[in-house]
């Protein structure tokens, strides 16, 4: 038997904190629950906590994956409580989540493990990146053995915990929003002051360290660095060009590109390229990599640019990039038949942070590190307008369009960068009405011929405290085949199947054109969406990213 050392804590204390979380859905008493346990915990156990409190065991923008299926999950389970695995998939339908599974299954174990060892925070979280590091031969059995290690010590109540933290769906309600807001309250400091040192880091376990050791003063220190990504800036729609450039005073105006989003880093010796969801796919794009040593200085740095496929001079379609970074083999393959382009458009970090730094400044700064490789690596066309020669901003719209891209984005030459936030310091004006990116969350399978493959399609948008809420379904806009794609994607995480209609595990975020925007008692945002059409699935994007009830109120008023 291996004792606990005095100083750590018990995962059952950790359990209760998220049971408590659990019981309320007011998001005040979710803070104080989070706030009076942070203030409990010691130094090194508090980063631990946070990143667990949302359900994770590494930072979303971490290359390490534990890579534990469902399949492998309720083997593990089946295994310890002495059942069939047809018996878990049984548990797990009627319950619709694989921590109440592995709680009710746990709660009837035939088998009982003696001389178990009491699970600690510690205990769990090790031994779940222990899982993620082990690669080769018999990889799987060897994660397997951990799992049913940290099962076999597991009281009911504590499988349902670890069995969802495995899958990363913790179910207490619990968003980056509260945990910030739990850090400033149990350690005293402004909001505001977590929220720019989060902004900056993208690590709330070092943001929560230092607002626990040093308060405000060590959180104003924290800053950008390289390797670490931050979550993009992002723009709202302007109605007029005209009138989005005079509230401005003047605007820088470059093209708007449709494909992918990246940010680059330069750490070391270390290329990363990161897509909106903070993932790295420098290895899916190796010509990418290439064109950044060749382009860029040698010095450690931080840019920002858009991936786009070309034939004949010409974008196409969005759906070519995401085979490029979703492939894994024959890369070099797809690199001849899928040619990729790199567009720059902003610095962040180049020798110290930059991200305070006027955009003006920053576009001159990116100018002049960046050596240019046509139809490789280019830097955004831009055109500097003032309310003197607004017909530039037109013509560069006109010869976007005409290129094949998407319209032109209008920047305020004053304005930091503001990671995370979408305000009016930037802009697009789009050729097409703008469109939603919402989250599926359910679906209706057809009839007849398509009785097997889901046909209509639930989504979501989500509210201030990241509850998702339903605003319209969505039945027509891809072809045939993307849609049996889109089908097979949304059964595997279907959760529960009543008749006809499917809930699903909330992953996939389409892309969503509309007509109008209406209010609707039909829906849980309390709008909908008139002839929505599915335009694309945005497999760059996470459910973090999905528009929110405030933005459909805003385009509604507007």
């Amino acid at each position: 038997m291996v004792l606990i050392m005095n100083n750590e804590m018990t995962y059952k204390k950790l359990v209760d904190v998220y049971e408590a979380l659990d019981a309320t859905t007011k998001r005040l008493e979710k803070t104080s629950i989070l706030a009076e346990f942070l203030e409990s915990l010691d130094v090194e156990t508090l980063p631990i906590v946070t990143l667990l409190a949302l359900g994770r065991v590494f930072p979303t923008w971490s290359e390490e994956e534990l890579g534990i299926g469902a399949k492998l999950l309720m083997k593990a389970i089946a295994t310890i409580v002495g059942v069939n695995i047809e018996d878990v998939e049984d548990e797990m339908r009627d319950a619709g989540d694989v921590g109440l599974a592995a709680e009710e299954l746990f709660r009837n174990r035939r088998q009982q493990t003696f001389f178990s060892k009491p699970l600690t925070v510690n205990m769990v979280y090790n031994n779940l990146r222990k899982i993620a590091g082990i690669s080769g031969s018999r990889a799987q059995s060897r994660k397997m053995e951990i799992l049913k290690e940290l099962f076999s010590s597991a009281s009911p109540l504590e499988a349902k915990y670890i069995a969802r933290t495995v899958l990363e769906e913790l179910r207490v309600g619990v968003g980056d929003g509260t945990i910030k807001d739990a850090v400033a309250e149990a350690f005293n400091v402004q909001k505001e002051v977590v929220e720019r040192a989060h902004m900056l880091t993208n690590d709330i376990g070092l943001v929560a360290k230092v607002a626990m050791r040093e308060g405000e003063a060590g959180l104003g220190k924290l800053t950008l660095e390289p390797g670490k990504p931050v979550k993009p800036m992002l723009a709202q729609l302007s109605e007029d060009i005209k009138t989005s450039i005079m509230d401005m005073g003047w605007a820088i105006c470059e093209t708007k590109y449709d494909g992918i989003r990246v940010q680059i880093h330069k750490k070391g010796d270390e290329i990363l390229i990161f897509t909106r969801r903070l993932e790295n796919i420098g290895l899916a794009v190796p010509d990418i990599r290439e064109y950044i040593e060749q382009s860029l200085p040698s010095q450690d740095f931080v840019v920002e640019g858009e991936i786009i496929v070309t034939e004949e001079g010409k974008p196409i379609s969005f759906q070519y990039i995401l085979q490029r970074i979703r492939r894994k083999y024959e890369i070099e393959r797809m690199r001849e038949e899928v040619p990729l382009t790199l567009y720059l458009f902003d610095v962040l970090y180049y020798d110290k942070p930059l991200i305070d730094t006027p955009f003006e400044r920053r576009r001159k700064i990116l100018e002049s590190i960046v050596k240019i490789k046509k139809d490789k690596l280019e830097l955004s066309t831009k055109v500097k307008v003032t309310s003197e020669n607004i017909e530039e901003a037109e013509k560069l719209f006109n010869m976007s369009i005409e290129k094949g891209h998407e319209g032109i984005m209008i920047k305020d030459p004053y304005a930091p960068y503001i990671p995370g936030i979408r305000g009016k310091k930037m802009l697009k004006y789009k050729a097409e009405p703008e469109t939603l990116d919402l989250v599926v969350v359910g679906g209706t399978y057809g009839k007849g011929k398509r009785a097997h493959f889901i046909g209509s399609y639930l989504v979501a948008v989500k509210d201030e405290d990241d509850n998702l809420k339903t605003i319209a379904h969505v039945a027509t806009g891809l072809d045939d085949k993307t849609l049996f794609e889109l089908s097979a994607k949304v059964q595997k995480l279907v959760i529960k199947r009543v008749g006809r209609q499917v809930e699903a595990k909330p992953k996939i975020v389409l892309e969503v054109a509309y007509s109008e925007i209406v209010k609707s008692p039909e829906y849980e945002s309390g709008y909908s969406l008139r002839f929505p059409v599915l335009k694309g699935i945005r497999e760059d994007k996470s459910v973090d990213d999905i528009d929110t009830v405030d933005r459909i109120e805003s385009m509604f008023k507007s």
